[in-house]
């Protein structure tokens, strides 16, 4: 059995380790992430693991958001040191829910609950899964402080987010930019991901912003975009399927 554990805390994940390794010394940990970013990531570049062990409340917000980004289909096994949510709720529709510290014994009955699981079974668990997670509402406009002025800004005015130099900046569909005091991660968690993509380390791009794409020699892709951008905007190849089936897909 490969599993991933979803865990910022250190001592949680090395706790994880321990108990794993009690109950089948063969069950083989590929990686630990301890954010919803780094999460997102792992899982784009990595084939799946067989089970995910994830805590609820990670480094850069609630695990939830991973659903809002990324399709999975891989059983997860929740994890908390909170008991407010619906712990039923996850007991029906989830391999298990675990309140923290985890116990051997209920990481081993979770486990042999997974082990259980017939392909039907695993069908109707994916098919409910993204449903724990509240629905998000996202915002259609931002407010941008220019000095002594808070500007509104319209997200479908919105070309693309650009940072460098530790400073960020929005750029609208008619040339104009403003200096925007968040970090890409910070803005990206805000927008609407069928909207928005977060290309590389620099750009945050709007779909509708998107003119062309250019298949590039190392099979990156270089994006036009329908606003002149400060430098050239690359996906790169790890995220090139990704980044295709987000622009045809909504």
């Amino acid at each position: 059995m490969q599993v991933l554990i979803v865990e910022d805390e250190t001592a949680a994940y090395e706790s994880l380790i321990e108990i794993l390794k009690e109950i089948d010394p063969t069950i083989q940990v590929l990686g630990n992430t301890e954010s919803v970013s780094q999460t997102i990531s792992w899982l784009n570049t990595h084939p799946a693991p067989d089970l995910i062990l994830m805590d609820i409340h990670l480094s850069d917000g609630a695990a939830f958001l991973i659903f809002d980004h990324i399709d999975i289909e891989v059983p997860i096994i929740f994890t908390t040191a909170y008991d407010e949510y619906a712990i039923e709720a996850f007991k029906v529709n989830s391999i298990d829910y675990l309140l923290k510290p985890i116990k051997t014994t209920d990481l081993e009955r979770a486990l042999q609950k997974f082990k259980r699981f017939t392909q039907n079974d695993l069908a109707s668990y994916i098919s409910k899964i993204t449903k724990l997670a509240p629905t998000k509402q996202y915002k259609d406009k931002i407010l941008i402080p220019i000095q002594d002025r808070l500007i509104p800004i319209d997200l479908q005015t919105v070309s693309f987010f650009y940072t460098t130099d530790k400073s960020t900046y929005i750029y609208l569909k008619d040339g104009t930019k403003y200096p925007y005091s968040r970090t890409l991660e910070q803005i990206y968690a805000t927008l609407n991901p069928d909207n928005f993509y977060r290309a590389n380390k620099q750009f945050i791009i709007a779909r509708n912003a998107v003119l062309s794409i250019t298949i590039w020699f190392d099979n990156r892709l270089l994006i036009t975009l329908d606003t002149e951008a400060p430098e050239r905007i690359y996906v790169s190849k790890n995220k090139a399927s990704d980044f295709k089936e987000w622009m045809v897909n909504l």
